[in-house]
């Protein structure tokens, strides 16, 4: 059910946006508007694709895991889900996941993420807190 209310909301939104920009600049600008960011969006989508697609096979020669490479690959990967989507707001979200340091604060961020649950995984799901236990008989015993 949120995913059908978060789609029906993005429709909403797409519509809206896309009435507001034709009345302020026509419909002419507005189909040449969205055709400029797709074209653009499919640019970058194929050149950060490609360096993507470099620094993973240049992490897997040097027996490096690609952690960071495959968060960029699904984040491009999302970009170009986004830039097929007719309207400004889909646009203009995949042009930010395609801009390379927009890209690098959200896979810092996932990596980040992903490495702390890793870690809880490994001590079965707790924190583990290195830490000495003091009991209150042993204060009291010299």
């Amino acid at each position: 059910m949120p995913v059908l209310l978060l789609l029906l909301v993005a429709t909403f939104v797409e519509i809206t946006v896309l009435v507001l920009v034709g009345q302020a600049i026509g419909l002419l600008p507005t189909i040449l508007l969205l055709i400029l960011a797709s074209v653009v969006g499919m640019w970058l989508l194929r050149r950060e694709g490609a360096r993507t697609l470099m620094s993973f096979q240049q992490s897997m020669r040097a027996g490096r895991v690609p952690h960071r490479e495959m968060v960029d690959g699904m984040l491009i990967a999302a970009a170009g889900g986004l830039i097929l989507l007719p309207g400004f707001v889909s646009d203009v979200l995949a042009l930010a996941l395609l801009f390379p340091p927009t890209r690098s604060l959200i896979t810092r961020r996932v990596t980040g993420l992903a490495e702390r649950r890793a870690q809880a995984a490994a001590h079965g799901g707790a924190f583990v807190v290195d830490s000495v236990v003091i009991d209150e008989l042993d204060r009291r015993r010299p």
